[in-house]
């Protein structure tokens, strides 16, 4: 089996026995010791896009770029029966599937249904792990004496989720992190697996080492030159064996995760380590005006985000592509954290001034602020001669016309100016 046909699995309902997977109405759920569960949202990005547009009902749905250069980032599941996958060439994609409806991306609309489920998880416990914004671990074990078992719980996650959001998601049911995720893959669209700690062990033993958290495309091939094909390989493996091939952490690593063992705890304090956004060119530019001024929309939206997620950053990263394929990246630290599109700009301008490639043509350009805090832990010191009235409380006004009417509907002059020129 290779991880591609991992991913896909199958909409199923049941729990890990000896016997296989046996739907959960056959019996008691062995759920005691299994309070962890990952949630993850089913063809999240083109189902929002469903919702909006009811007609594309029934049909193959892509989300990505229209381009010459665009790719995909989500596909539905009459999609992907057709060979479609994320990260595809768009141009790839609508010739294996002729009949598909292809929106462009929505990450304010993305954002916002993600907000409503996080709440919804967060209603169960506080004891919740975003992964991403249709991804989550939960730990729901001082959720018992309310709300029942954590099967129970899952159920009602995806009951709510149904009923209050129009999607689906897909639960894993297990007691630690790593199988959990394994069993939310494996019974995907629309579906609920729970893995006893008993069984942990015959489930995941036959999967391929791809599975495993932390083999990418070069470890898989090492455990294959020596002839590890399953996690059941790797677990009958010396461990002193893994650590020499793969390094002291990895080797611990995979020899832990193949007996499913995972000490990890869910942890609500994790956040986003960067915001960014990137844009790929229709074809190379070389204008420093036209790289200007999609740098300043590239920064609005990342302050946008920012400031929706209530975090601020204080390390600007430009990210600029030649028509080589060959990429750059500069960095500049701030004096202090900053969630205002003004200041991120003006350092992203002077990063790419400074990088040697104005009037090279590109390929595609990208902005990322890192170092990341919550917007409360941080307190802004205001320089004597900095008005009253700043910067920040503008593009705060600005956030609030985007919520009601649309991101497009304002922002800076310079890029309604663009827009016009292209209309």
């Amino acid at each position: 089996m290779s991880r591609r046909q991992l991913e896909r699995g199958r909409a199923v309902r049941g729990m890990v026995t000896e016997q296989g997977i046996v739907p959960l109405d056959s019996g008691v759920p062995d759920d005691d010791d299994c309070s962890i569960l990952h949630i993850d949202m089913d063809a999240f990005f083109t189902g929002v896009e469903q919702l909006r547009h009811p007609e594309t009902g029934g049909r193959p749905v892509i989300v990505g770029g229209t381009g010459p250069r665009g790719v995909v980032s989500a596909a539905n599941y009459q999609a992907r029966e057709y060979g479609v996958h994320s990260a595809m060439p768009m141009s790839r994609a609508l010739r294996l599937c002729r009949d598909a409806v292809v929106f462009p991306p929505d990450g304010a609309a993305y954002r916002r249904v993600s907000a409503a489920v996080m709440d919804i998880l967060r209603s169960v416990t506080p004891e919740i792990e975003p992964l991403s914004v249709d991804e989550a671990f939960l730990d729901v074990a001082g959720a018992r004496r309310r709300l029942g078992g954590p099967v129970r719980v899952a159920e009602l996650i995806r009951s709510r989720v149904r009923a209050e959001q129009g999607l689906t998601c897909s639960v894993g049911v297990a007691a630690t992190k790593f199988v959990a995720k394994l069993a939310s893959t494996r019974c995907k669209p629309d579906g609920l697996l729970l893995i006893p700690t008993a069984h942990v062990t015959a489930f995941v033993h036959p999967l391929p080492v791809g599975a495993l958290w932390g083999v990418g495309e070069k470890t898989e091939q090492t455990l294959k030159r020596l002839g590890l094909r399953t996690v059941g390989d790797v677990a009958r493996t010396p461990p002193e064996m893994l650590r020499h091939e793969l390094g002291q952490a990895l080797g611990t690593h995979l020899a832990e995760l193949s007996w499913g063992r995972d000490p990890r705890p869910v942890s609500p304090q994790s956040v986003d380590k960067s915001i960014g956004a990137e844009e790929t060119f229709d074809t190379d530019v070389f204008d420093t005006e036209v790289i200007h001024r999609e740098l300043l929309r590239l920064v609005e939206k990342v302050a946008r985000r920012l400031r929706e997620s209530r975090q601020v950053g204080r390390t600007v990263v430009v990210k600029l592509r030649r028509g080589d394929f060959s990429t750059i990246t500069r960095s500049r630290t701030l004096t202090e954290h900053t969630d205002v599109a003004r200041e991120v700009f003006a350092a992203a301008r002077e990063l790419y001034a400074a990088s040697g490639l104005h009037g090279v043509p590109l390929r595609l350009v990208g902005v990322r602020v890192e170092g990341l805090e919550a917007q409360e832990r941080v307190h802004r010191q205001l320089a004597f001669d900095e008005p009253d009235s700043d910067w920040r409380a503008a593009e705060q006004v600005m956030d609030a016309v985007a919520r009601k009417f649309g991101a497009n509907m304002i922002g800076p002059a310079v890029l309604a100016a663009r827009e016009e020129d292209k209309g």
